[in-house]
């Protein structure tokens, strides 16, 4: 088995340190979930708290686990996963917010006004979200980071554009500027595109 490198050991640290990352991870076996993991923009905010000297959950609305289950593409199976982990993770000091990545093509066209393709895997999902540093999934036992940890551990904002468009990253962009004024955020012009695997 192959030692993990020097960045993945600085996620690893950072996550057991974070009071919400850690929780989760520490009490994982409660997710019970296809293909589950915690991800999202969780990660890279508790990295920005960190470089930039903020409390733990300054700017954090939130934690995804994600999932992918194509067995149940219903709304309501998504729904009763969700209720059962808010519940497990009740203490948590943000919300809990629970996708089964499965079926995110059945609802993106009605709230994005675009049609995308059925993702093949949780990790699949995560190669179209919004930044380089916000495409980082982990678990007890496994990390992933499709465009590599650089960005997320610099800290540095980069847009990943396979799926967003220019005016949503720079409204995501406003907000984490006025809650982490010393970010660095690159423009839209250089957004970095990684196609979905063939």
């Amino acid at each position: 088995m192959n030692a993990p490198v020097p960045a993945e050991q600085a996620v690893r640290r950072l996550a057991a340190g974070h009071p919400v990352v850690g929780m989760i991870l520490s009490r994982w076996a409660a997710v019970q979930l296809s293909d589950a993991w915690l991800s999202g923009s969780l990660l890279a905010q508790a990295r920005w708290n960190e470089m930039f000297g903020f409390p733990p959950l300054h700017g954090i609305a939130d934690a995804d686990i994600i999932y992918f289950d194509a067995t149940d593409l219903s709304q309501a199976a998504e729904q009763t996963a969700a209720e059962r982990l808010q519940a497990a993770f009740a203490d948590l000091p943000v919300r809990l917010d629970v996708k089964n990545e499965a079926r995110v093509h059945l609802w993106y066209p009605d709230h994005f006004g675009v049609a995308i393709p059925p993702y093949r895997s949780a990790i699949d999902a995560t190669m179209t979200f919004p930044t380089t540093a916000s495409a980082v999934a982990i678990t007890p036992h496994a990390l992933s980071a499709p465009f590599g940890l650089d960005d997320l551990l610099a800290p540095l904002v980069r847009a990943n554009a396979t799926q967003i468009d220019q005016a949503y990253y720079e409204a995501k962009a406003r907000r984490w500027a006025a809650h982490w004024p010393d970010l660095p955020i690159l423009p839209w012009n250089e957004a970095v595109r990684r196609p979905a695997p063939s």
